[in-house]
């Protein structure tokens, strides 16, 4: 019995200096921590309007010209513009994705678009991908008994018509995989069976192996809150990471399945361990031969300090910290509140407990090194 009060007594002990650490640690993080001196933006200079870097002015030009020729009535620019990226599969739906935000606004371009040249696969694909967004629009982000029968009912409607659309788009073109993006995105909303999703996913992985997109809506449909598990949407993940070529952001797919786990609260047990830890490494290591101007790199640097953070791993959550710079408008701080507020702690937190050394004062940045802000 005296035995057991002793091992009792030093677990209270143990747990008891471990919370005044953490107690100290943060009040450290909020008023001592000087951003500056570990070659970090200064509080004043955070950015939350973003999570990265904006669009190059070039690139902005660009895409503004494809849309205001689009919404003239000219679809040839849009046209011109998929068929440029060869079969550059990820890059090809890039451009996909830039002209479904222009239908958004007016697609009659693309009605027209498919009259002219019915045997276009992407302005087939692009009508089929319209009408996925059509059906979620009108069934929206609601419980299905939240959601009108009505509009249930137009949206059960919508999907498999935009499936069966897909399945035509592929015919025009075999080897092209984005129709098959479009068909695995719309088949845990049209409810379809593991058996029906499995021909989906070999269809498309025999065309793009690792196409993103299409992995990011596989997780999707293999969590909890669809037709999988916590287990198996985990296990989609770790399989898409572990066969990710090297300078593909794929592996980044973990990170979104560890946010899925985050919002069913099951996400504790999962970071707890030395497999997590180890995974959260390897995707650092992934990140960083991905091309700079990777549109998808700044968002899963945030998640990676962010789980980095909470798995303690504070030292490479501070390399992605100093990686990311001054944008801190990523829906992970967001979701906290102020998003400079808990960015800036974040960091705070990953200097503190990593026990990184100040940087010699003339290495420090000041305000008038704006190309270090950049990020």
């Amino acid at each position: 019995m005296t035995h057991f009060l002793l091992i009792l007594v030093a677990v209270l002990v143990y747990f008891a200096v471990k919370k005044s650490r953490a107690t100290k640690s943060v009040e450290w993080a909020r008023h001592r921590f000087d951003p500056a001196a570990f070659g970090l933006v200064p509080r004043e200079r955070l950015d939350p309007r973003r999570s990265g870097p904006p669009m190059p002015e070039e690139r902005r030009q660009r895409s503004q010209a494809i849309a205001d020729a689009a919404w003239g009535g000219d679809w040839r620019p849009a046209a011109a513009h998929v068929e440029a990226a060869g079969q550059d599969w990820e890059e090809r739906w890039s451009r996909l994705e830039l002209l479904a935000s222009i239908a958004n606004e007016d697609d009659a371009w693309l009605t027209a678009w498919r009259a002219a040249d019915p045997n276009s696969c992407d302005a087939a694909t692009l009508e089929a991908k319209q009408m996925v967004h059509r059906a979620w629009a009108i069934r929206g982000s609601k419980y299905a008994h939240e959601v009108p029968a009505e509009d249930m009912a137009k949206f059960r409607e919508l999907l498999p018509a935009a499936i069966e659309a897909a399945r035509r788009a592929a015919l025009l073109a075999p080897r092209d995989p984005a129709p098959w993006v479009v068909m695995v995105t719309t088949a845990r909303g049209a409810q379809y069976t593991p058996e029906q999703f499995e021909p989906l996913w070999a269809g498309l992985a025999e065309r793009a192996p690792h196409h993103y997109e299409a992995h990011w809506q596989g997780m999707q449909y293999w969590c909890a809150k669809w037709f999988g598990s916590d287990k198996q949407m985990l296990a989609f993940a770790e399989r898409a990471m572990d066969h990710a070529p090297a300078g593909s952001p794929l592996p980044g797919i973990y990170l979104h399945a560890l946010s899925e786990l985050e919002k069913r609260k099951t996400l504790g047990s999962t970071l707890a361990g030395e497999k997590a830890k180890e995974r959260l490494k390897a995707v650092a290591s992934a990140l960083a031969a991905v091309p700079a101007d990777d549109e998808r790199l700044p968002m899963l640097r945030h998640l990676l300090a962010y789980y980095c953070g909470k798995a303690g791993l504070p030292a490479e959550a501070l390399e992605q910290f100093r990686l990311i710079g001054r944008w801190c408008g990523a829906e992970v701080w967001a979701d906290q509140g102020d998003p400079v507020t808990a960015f800036d702690l974040a960091r705070g937190l990953a200097v503190k407990l990593s026990e990184a050394p100040p940087l010699p004062p003339e290495l420090r940045p000041t305000k008038d090194t704006d190309h270090h802000y950049n990020g």
